[in-house]
């Protein structure tokens, strides 16, 4: 039979051994908490398995400059700053697909800014004639004062790709208990595919629809509308003989 001391007693005893236990939790939980990751690629539990993501492609945006130098008494371009100025903007056309607009920063002040008038007039009849519009253009004045002969500069910005530098083999590929990647595992890929694009803005987003050709569409809806048949008229060496000896 037991005494109701010793019931007081083991009660106090378990008590105890609780009152322990909660203490040896509290201290582990704090430390728990203030464990740091050493992998770079690991954020809070996951794995970065996307090679996009572990080796992303930076773009960004720089500025390319064509420079025009006009004399004091020029009378517009000469043949050869019309051919340098025409390839330019073909390059411009190959590798901006229209992602920014053309500047033309003209001097102002300057001792030659008489000639620059009349040059600036003929670049912008220039553009215009390759197809360029007045919403795409935009010409810009900038202080030239006390200097000589101050060019016309034709500029936009150019986005361009830098690629992820590659090479980590820190690893042993041979022992990965974890079955992750390793930390080099798509890099490569990565880094040739932002050398060898050639609009480093398609890696953004894909391009805008260009307006339709409705030349045909037009001719189809016609037909449609007055009953007639909306298929293309095919001479009788392009019909099938359906003719049986």
């Amino acid at each position: 039979m037991i005494t109701t001391n010793e019931m007081r007693a083991r009660g106090s005893g378990y008590r105890s051994l609780i009152a322990k236990l909660l203490i040896a939790s509290a201290a582990v939980l704090p430390a728990a908490g203030c464990k740091t990751l050493d992998d770079p690629t690991r954020v809070a539990g996951w794995t970065l398995v996307d090679a996009t993501q572990r080796h992303p492609i930076l773009v960004s945006q720089e500025p390319t400059t064509h420079l025009i130098r006009v004399g004091d008494g020029a009378n517009g371009l000469s043949r050869s700053q019309r051919g340098k100025l025409i390839g330019f903007v073909n390059h411009y056309r190959a590798t901006d697909a229209g992602n920014s607009r053309l500047v033309v920063s003209v001097p102002s002040g300057a001792a030659n800014e008489v000639g620059v008038m009349h040059a600036v007039g003929e670049i912008r009849s220039l553009l215009t004639d390759h197809g360029f519009s007045e919403a795409t253009i935009s010409v810009e004045a900038y202080n030239a004062e006390g200097t000589g002969s101050p060019p016309i500069r034709v500029s936009y910005l150019r986005y361009i790709a830098e690629p992820p530098q590659c090479g980590d083999w820190s690893t042993n590929l041979a022992y990965e208990p974890t079955n992750l990647p390793y930390p080099d595992l798509g890099c490569s890929q990565q880094r040739n595919l932002a050398v060898m694009v050639a609009n480093p803005a398609d890696l953004l987003g894909p391009r805008s629809e260009t307006a339709r050709s409705g030349e045909r569409r037009d001719q189809v809806w016609n037909r449609y509308v007055t009953g007639r048949p909306t298929g293309a008229t095919k001479s009788a060496d392009e019909r099938v003989n359906m003719a049986i000896d």
